[in-house]
């Protein structure tokens, strides 16, 4: 019976005592109050009521630094947020120290970066704090990981979330904002007018460029084919052309009864033979056919 009783005992014990360490966890094994060895991920076995075991989170952790007001160095007070991001680091001593070296590292942390940040932003005016967000963020990563070191704490990055001026300047720096939009929007539209006039008048400037030189091509054209004409009636058309003006000349006479001497042998009276159907003769021929005429 008393064996059974121990081996129930030594059982439950041995149960108790069993510890496992997560890979995202470190841990400390004291023993009646003082530091006795490091636990590693894995199994591990420690006296019950006798040893006593402290695990650490070693994964990145994301704490708010909580939302404050800061005056700025223009007397300006300016709502200010930002976000811290570390962890602790894996090794022995690390764990130690951020177990040994403060108490409760996450609420000094955040302390830390509210009075680093008043440090800072206090010497800039809104407006450089704004725009320099980066610089504050350097300057804050660096501030946090000095006086965090022996912690055991490794500073990730910090992260501004926002610096909000109050609420009057931030009307007045809206309507700002917006006068300026509706001034660069002004502009685009004065300038996309004056791109469609300009394409316009260009345009109109080609139509007309090609109304004139089609009329100019349709000239030369013109041109070309009198001269074509010219040509051809100056080579076949001379002679018969001469001959007309001579006709015109004798009807605008006989209109008028008027009596026309034309030379025996010329060519008109060819022409007016033929207008009329009738042959002319000469002085000689015509005696010829009136002496034959009489002697019959």
């Amino acid at each position: 019976m008393p064996i059974t009783v121990l081996i129930v005992v030594a059982i439950f014990v041995f149960l108790f005592g069993i510890r496992i360490v997560r890979p995202t966890h470190r841990g400390l094994i004291e023993r009646l109050g003082r530091y006795r060895r490091f636990a590693n991920p894995g199994f591990h076995w420690i006296i019950p009521v006798i040893d006593r075991m402290y695990q650490v989170n070693i994964t990145e952790q994301m704490f708010d630094a909580e939302p404050q007001e800061i005056i700025t160095n223009d007397n300006l007070n300016a709502k200010v947020d930002a976000q811290v991001y570390f962890k602790v680091r894996d090794d022995e001593e690390s764990v130690k120290s951020s177990q040994y070296n403060v108490n409760n590292y996450a609420y000094q942390i955040v302390n830390l970066a509210r009075t680093t940040l008043r440090n800072i932003i206090g010497t800039l005016t809104l407006k450089s704090a704004n725009s320099e967000r980066g610089r504050i963020n350097v300057e804050l990563h660096k501030t946090l990981s000095e006086e965090s070191g022996h912690w055991g704490i490794e500073i990730v990055r910090t992260e501004l979330k926002e610096i909000d001026p109050p609420r009057d300047v931030q009307e007045t720096m809206n309507k700002v904002v917006k006068a300026e939009n509706e001034k660069v929007a002004a502009i685009d539209f004065a300038t996309a007018a004056e791109t469609v006039a300009d394409g316009e008048r260009r345009a109109q400037i080609k139509k007309a460029e090609g109304f004139k030189q089609s009329k100019i091509l349709a000239a030369q054209g013109e041109a070309e084919a009198i001269r074509l004409v010219n040509e051809a009636a100056e080579k076949y058309f001379v002679g018969n052309a001469q001959l007309l003006r001579k006709l015109q000349a004798v009807e605008n006479a006989l209109e008028d009864n008027a009596k026309i001497v034309i030379p025996a042998g010329t060519e008109l009276v060819n022409v007016i033979g033929e207008m009329a159907g009738v042959l002319p003769l000469s002085r000689e021929k015509a005696k010829q056919a009136l002496s034959s005429g009489s002697h019959e």
